[in-house]
């Protein structure tokens, strides 16, 4: 599987949990909380990516990204958009450049 088509899985994960939410699942915790929440956290993500980004500390970088990235894909599925449609969002973008 290459790293791109682990999205794709996370994504499937992530509906999953929240179709069949389980005690102990973070994702359906986050999403219980509501939209309003999962927003916060990727707001938050984002800045955490900007403060790790002007510190220069690769590996913090990486961790935050990947917080970004996932808060993104929980946030998308709870507004019902797959990541299909985005990934289409950006090819038409990058197809018709401004």
């Amino acid at each position: 599987m290459s790293n791109l088509t682990f999205l794709g899985k996370l994504e499937a994960i992530v509906l999953d949990r929240m179709e069949n939410p389980s005690a102990g699942s973070y994702t359906a915790k986050l999403v219980a909380a509501g939209t309003k929440r999962v927003a916060q956290k990727v707001g938050e993500e984002g800045v955490e990516l900007s403060l790790a980004a002007v510190s220069g500390d690769r590996e913090e970088i990486i961790d935050e990204a990947a917080d970004l990235i996932y808060h993104s894909i929980v946030l998308l599925a709870e507004r019902d958009i797959r990541l299909s449609e985005v990934i289409a969002k950006l090819e038409s973008r990058h197809s018709n450049p401004a």
